[in-house]
């Protein structure tokens, strides 16, 4: 398998992918730029960080911006602030995305990427709860097949962990390290899941999307990206068989740079497997 190049954007700091079922809408963010795209077109600028977005049961989008999150109308770029987060300044919203039950599970990190000062939440359209704290880059994260487990990464950990995960009540439990990265594959980033049960996640620094089965820890498959910082993943497509793979340029030498041009594109690569589904919001107000 193959990443080949779909969209040569640039980005400062491409994220948040999420596959539309409804729409076959491919939506991500350039987190820096405050950009939210459709695809390979530009389809909003905002006025803050926004860290990650999922597809609402209405036809909208749900926006984890840097400290709130916001209904946004695609069609007028109309926001309307749902609920806000008591964050520090420092701190801003990063990966997130919609459980199966529909609650939207957000994470922050400290800008300045050195303390744990970041949380991961819940949102169900009408109330916001903290499930934990003590993140330091909150990344990726995933469900399994059958829901009861819940995958997440703090990029400086090098950790997988996993959850149970009561879909019924969006609660944890029985937190444990379900594998580490090494450090010569990359930084563990944004993650998806496949119907097989598998994690897909992004190697930032890696130039690499990696498959790997989390109940033994093993590497199964290792897909060259031509970008340095592949920074998440996203299964999409009419057979949901499509991984969407964003990158940044954030922080590259000019010889980095040299040597990954296309550094900050979207890439695709046509997989064997189906994909998990990207999971609307659905618990509206």
């Amino acid at each position: 398998m193959n990443a080949e190049l779909l969209f040569d954007a640039k980005a400062t700091l491409g994220e948040g992918p999420a596959w539309d079922e409804k729409t076959q809408t491919l939506y991500w963010v350039d987190i820096l730029e405050k950009r939210i795209y459709a695809g390979t077109e530009p389809l909003a600028q905002v006025d803050d960080f926004i860290g990650c977005l999922a597809p609402r049961k209405n036809g909208n989008l749900i926006l984890g911006k840097r400290a709130s999150f916001v209904d946004f109308d695609p069609a007028s770029s109309r926001q309307t602030v749902l609920a806000s987060l008591s964050e520090s300044a420092t701190n801003r919203v990063n990966d997130g995305k919609c459980d199966p039950a529909g609650r939207f599970i957000v994470g922050t990190m400290d800008m300045n990427e050195k303390d744990p000062a970041g949380s991961v939440y819940s949102f169900d359209g009408k109330s916001t709860r903290a499930l934990f704290g003590g993140v330091t880059i909150s990344n990726g994260m995933a469900w399994s097949p059958d829901h009861k487990m819940f995958y997440y990464i703090d990029t400086p950990t090098r950790e997988v962990k996993a959850f149970d995960y009561d879909l019924s009540a969006g609660d944890l439990a029985c937190s444990r390290i379900a594998f580490r990265v090494p450090e010569s594959l990359g930084w563990p980033d944004g993650m998806t899941s496949d119907v097989e049960g598998n994690l897909w996640i992004a190697l930032w620094g890696g130039a690499r999307v990696t498959r790997w089965n989390p109940n033994t820890g093993r590497l199964l498959e290792q897909i060259s990206v031509p970008a340095l910082q592949p920074s998440s993943c996203v299964f999409g497509g009419r057979n949901r068989n499509e991984l969407f793979v964003t990158s940044a340029r954030k922080g590259m030498s000019a010889a980095d740079l040299q040597t990954y041009p296309l550094s900050g594109g979207l890439f695709r690569v046509e997989t064997k497997v189906e994909g998990m589904p990207t999971f609307e919001f659905g618990r509206n107000p």
